[in-house]
């Protein structure tokens, strides 16, 4: 679902009716198109701000309605504290359009600074925060507060002193948005409607941006052997796939650098039966994926000179007489063997199929699976960082880099022969939990034995992806958490 928004830029002119947002360093500075725009209302806006206590510190605002000699029906002065301060123009973005009532047909951000004109690049940091602020996840309301009309678009001009530039700017990060939103999307969807079937159909429209996108479904994933993958599945009416999906920006042969997602579209436990406490939320088990579908069109969008690879284990985890139990044991495509003890750990039997496959046929450069994949990991971490396991130190150094960057943080959690112990069966190769302890991290333990020496890293994202955090740029139940992220990584480490 697109954001509700509709957004261009223009020079520093007289603003439209509607709402007028500038910013302001501490002080009540202004820049100077912005003094020259505000004309006679200067004076009206010293006044408001002296019986408002306003100086412009961080995070504060000055709301003037109806400001006379200004054909807007609403000033908003936004305080981005201390001249010369670093500012975050993506959490600008979405903190000004946080201040825009959601009844505002038209409102404009004057993007300048007390120091002059903000550059190209970072007025489109503000179109990315007000985009993904904007954003929306009501296609199934039909009934509004009585008097109350469904809300409309605003239309978002950005004023800038060289439009055509923040437009060409934009032009090349708007995918990046694009991303986030189509990730949310996916991931709010209800399961009755988003099923492995309906999901890969969604992902196969990335083709039109040149991504080619391959569908194993159930007979041929039977032929790979892929046992754990298929096991969690067979107890749903709705039959299981893979998707692989391809950009080939970089060059020819060059390895590719791959993702991999868990796309549990819905997680009852299986015959571990969840409490029925919060289980609606298990429609949000398939985020892993959802961030690799979002990658993957923020990757083609932006036309990213890398080779890249997304694959995703889609499959419904279902009770049912046909439906696997504790006690059995699968075979994975690797040929290794698990036994189940709790199916309600059935993420890491998913990826272990689709790393293995991955790894073996395309040979990449590095793998980084995300996955809602242990209530461990929130014990741990809360949602505030996602958990981080990997065998490769640099990996995890601009992993958390990036995170660092974009906001996306993530947290370096142990691995160890000590935690495998934790995971040995008695009647198989591993059994597939290690009991109440270190939990996240004998799941890990668990993938590692699927991606050989290749460099990896996992993302248990199950703090951080469902129920988010609220912030200046998210106020949906997802965020889309991990596609800047890994957007981030690829630009800064894996574009040549």
């Amino acid at each position: 679902m697109a954001a509700a928004l509709k957004l261009g830029f223009q020079g520093f002119s007289t603003p439209p009716k509607g709402v007028l947002i500038v910013l302001c360093e501490e002080g009540l500075k202004l820049g100077p198109a912005t003094r020259k725009m505000l004309g006679a209302t200067g004076d009206l806006l010293q006044r408001a701000a002296s019986a408002d206590r306003f100086s412009g510190k961080s995070g504060s605002a000055l709301d003037i309605v109806a400001p006379a000699s200004l054909p807007v029906s609403r000033l908003i002065v936004m305080g981005i504290g201390k001249a010369g301060k670093t500012q975050d123009f993506v959490k600008l973005g979405g903190a000004a359009m946080g201040r825009v009532p959601s009844s505002a047909a038209a409102a404009m951000i004057v993007a300048e600074t007390a120091t002059g004109a903000i550059k190209p690049d970072q007025a489109a940091e503000i179109a990315d925060g007000a985009t993904l602020r904007a954003y929306r996840f009501d296609r199934y309301k039909t009934k509004h507060k009585e008097g109350e009309e469904p809300p409309a678009a605003t239309n978002l001009t950005i004023a800038v002193a060289n439009p055509a530039a923040a437009s060409k700017a934009w032009a090349a990060r708007e995918g990046l948005s694009a991303g986030v939103l189509l990730a949310r999307d996916l991931i709010n969807e209800p399961a009755n409607v988003l099923y492995p079937a309906e999901f890969a159909r969604r992902a196969t429209a990335l083709k039109k941006l040149g991504v080619s996108v391959e569908v194993l479904d159930v007979a041929a994933m039977k032929k790979l052997g892929m046992g754990s993958l298929l096991a969690v599945g067979q107890g749903s009416v709705h039959e299981s796939r893979v998707v692989i999906m391809r950009w080939n920006g970089g060059k020819k042969g060059a390895e590719p650098v791959a993702f991999i997602g868990k796309g549990v579209c819905f997680d009852t436990g299986g015959i571990s039966i969840k409490p029925a406490a919060g289980m609606e939320d298990m429609k949000g088990d398939m985020a892993g994926a959802a961030c690799v579908v979002g990658l993957m069109h923020a990757l083609a969008s932006r036309k990213a000179r890398v080779n890249a690879i997304g694959a995703i284990g889609l499959v419904e985890n279902l009770p049912d007489g046909n439906a696997y139990r504790p006690g059995d044991i699968v075979k994975t495509m690797s040929g290794q063997t698990i036994e189940i003890i709790n199916t309600d750990a059935e993420g890491r039997l998913v990826l272990a199929d689709v790393l293995h496959y991955v790894n073996t046929k395309y040979k990449p450069k590095f793998m980084v699976n995300l996955a809602t994949l242990t209530g461990a990991i929130i014990v741990a971490l809360g949602q505030e960082y996602a958990g981080l396991f990997s065998n490769d130190d640099r990996l995890c150094d601009r992993l958390s880099k990036a995170g660092q960057a974009t906001g996306e943080r993530v947290w370096r959690m142990p691995l160890g022969p000590e935690y495998d112990k934790m995971i040995d069966s008695k009647f198989a190769d591993m059994k597939n939990t290690g009991g109440r302890y270190g939990g996240s991290i004998t799941a890990a333990q668990l993938l590692q034995r699927f991606v050989g020496k290749t460099p990896w890293a996992h993302l248990d994202i199950a703090g951080t992806a469902l129920g988010s955090p609220q912030t200046d740029i998210n106020k949906s139940w997802s965020s889309g958490w991990g596609v800047r992220l890994l957007n981030a990584l690829v630009a800064d480490h894996y574009e040549k």
